[in-house]
């Protein structure tokens, strides 16, 4: 039982204070150190972090129809293969409906493209432009000559876009091999890793990662549910004012809601201009508030809810982790930033759970668990 501690006077009980402050400031600065060296390292080896947390991330998907089929009594290799072939042709074919319903609109698209020109040549010809033919043909040229000067920074632009067009193909062929072993192997793991740190340390370690697990399984359920309800909302306003290739935009902006912030702006972007070349300004302005108000409520409200709720986060952490994420990782932290928030979340929530039920333990158990001898447990109080 502890005592209270009792201080000859006020400065014995400042002192003590003060070196309590100074011992745990000591330990926080120790952690922030350790915490800051990890993202370090994360930063350094990033070009292999990648492809491993998008595989774990493809794996969440293949994992549930691969495990059926081993209860079905095949093997994990060929069940890994199954799915992952079968995944790869799914999205193939939404990706060549997509491609195929968009070629069949773009002459449509074309025609009310050039009318749209047309009636815009039109519009600046009048008041309050008044700019005649040979205006617009100069400012043409002017806009030529403006290209041909900043030829270089474009051609540079385009070979940087190019080199990470390149390195996105390849992080993505990566995470997908490392998916089909991860599902393959996947249930070898925790039994190797329990033999090899320890059968103590092992348990601790197995229940987490199998935590882990159950979250990120959480966030690709939640994001397809975000990702849903946006396409759903922005495809029936297409559907609603008339504008072609409704379908292919709502796919694309169901596949854009996996892509934090850019995903969306894009889909949503390609339906606004589609809106105005095919329908003109007045659609296109309200497809614009549309897209607007669908992905606020789907960005502020909706998405930090069942994130929320599915990983045991609090709106408000979902929303700070995704700002951090994407100042200090760009698009990659805005998207991963959620379920390694859960993931450090569910280690802190199962050291929490290991620290309570070590104190309400008896001492000698404390003792016994600890490792450490009888006669060591009695220790006098600070």
């Amino acid at each position: 039982m502890e005592r209270e501690r009792r201080w000859a006077d006020k400065g014995e009980a400042i002192g003590h204070g003060v070196s309590w402050l100074a011992r745990w400031s000591l330990r926080v600065a120790l952690a922030a150190l350790g915490f800051w060296m990890v993202f370090w390292v994360i930063g350094q080896l990033w070009v292999v972090v990648m492809p491993v947390l998008l595989g774990l991330l493809i794996t969440t998907v293949l994992w549930p129809p691969a495990r059926w089929l081993m209860s079905k009594g095949l093997n994990s290799a060929l069940s890994a293969t199954i799915v992952l072939v079968v995944g790869l042709v799914v999205l193939g074919g939404v990706i060549a409906a997509i491609s195929t319903s968009i070629a069949s609109g773009v002459p449509e698209i074309a025609r009310s493209a050039t009318d749209a020109v047309q009636q815009a040549q039109k519009w600046v010809a009048g008041p309050p432009f008044n700019l005649a033919d040979t205006d617009l043909d100069r400012l043409i040229a002017q806009g030529v000559e403006q290209v041909k000067s900043s030829i270089g920074s474009i051609a540079n632009g385009l070979l940087t876009g190019a080199g990470a067009v390149t390195s996105g193909v390849v992080t993505g062929l990566v995470a997908l091999l490392l998916a089909f072993f991860f599902v393959k192997d996947g249930m070898r793991f925790t039994p190797w890793l329990r033999g090899l740190i320890g059968e103590r340390a092992g348990g601790h370690v197995t229940t987490v990662l199998e935590r882990v697990w159950v979250t990120l399984g959480s966030f690709i359920r939640s994001q397809a549910v975000v990702s849903l309800i946006d396409a759903v909302f922005i495809g029936l306003g297409l559907v609603i004012l008339g504008v072609p290739l409704a379908i292919p935009l709502a796919a694309l902006t169901f596949l854009g809601g996996f892509i934090p912030i850019i995903g969306a702006f894009i889909a949503g972007a390609l339906a606004v201009l589609v809106a105005l070349v095919s329908n003109g300004l007045t659609t296109a302005i309200i497809m614009l508030v549309i897209v607007i108000v669908v992905q606020q409520v789907e960005g502020n409200v909706l998405q930090p809810i069942l994130q929320s709720r599915g990983l045991r986060l609090h709106a408000a952490v979902v929303l700070l982790v995704v700002t951090a994420g994407t100042s200090l990782y760009g698009i990659a932290g805005a998207f991963f930033s959620v379920p390694v928030a859960a993931a450090v979340a569910v280690v802190i929530r199962y050291l929490g759970e290991v620290i309570e039920a070590r104190s309400t333990m008896p001492v000698m158990d404390t003792s016994q668990v600890d490792g450490d001898e009888p006669g060591d447990t009695e220790r006098s109080p600070e």
